[in-house]
This record gives structure tokens, C-alpha cells and sequence, in this order.
């Protein structure tokens, strides 16, 4: 598969990520209206965040800077690896 490389296609990419993870995080607390389905929801998109951030910043700037992921399946692959 080619890489997307349309600016216009990459945001519209960015904004139905963005678009999909807010139905489905509304759709999740509709269905459990509480506070803490609420606070763990916020939290598990925290702690998500934080390891794409890992898995993509952390590691090609202070673990392997010669290494470049392609995906995420590449940086599991890498740390279940050691190289």
C-alpha cells in the first residue's frame, strides 16, 4: 500500500480518529452515566496517549535514534525484540 502523503487526506484522516474516539467515548458513558466510568475512561485515554507518544517519540529520540518505526506492530516488534 502507498503512503499517504495529501495533506488534505491526512487531516481528514486526523479528524475522523479524532471524530471516532469521541462517539465512541460518549457512547461509553452514556451507557454507564457515572463519575467513575467518566474518570476511568479519562484515564485509560491518558495512559494511551502516553504510550503512542512512547512508542513513537521516546524511543526514536533517546532509545534507538537510527531505528524508525513504520506502525505501531513495528515498535512492539522492536521492544519485544530488544533491537
Amino acid at each position: 500500500m502507498k503512503d499517504l502523503t495529501d495533506v488534505r487526506w491526512i487531516k481528514l484522516k486526523g479528524i475522523l480518529f479524532l471524530f471516532i474516539g469521541v462517539v465512541a467515548s460518549a457512547l461509553l458513558v452514556f451507557e454507564a452515566p457515572t463519575l467513575k466510568v467518566g474518570l476511568l475512561l479519562a484515564l485509560a485515554i491518558w495512559a494511551f496517549c502516553r504510550a503512542y507518544y512512547f512508542a513513537f517519540y521516546v524511543i526514536e529520540k533517546y532509545v534507538d535514534p537510527k531505528f524508525r518505526f513504520s506502525g505501531l506492530g513495528s515498535a512492539v516488534c522492536y521492544l519485544l525484540r530488544g533491537k
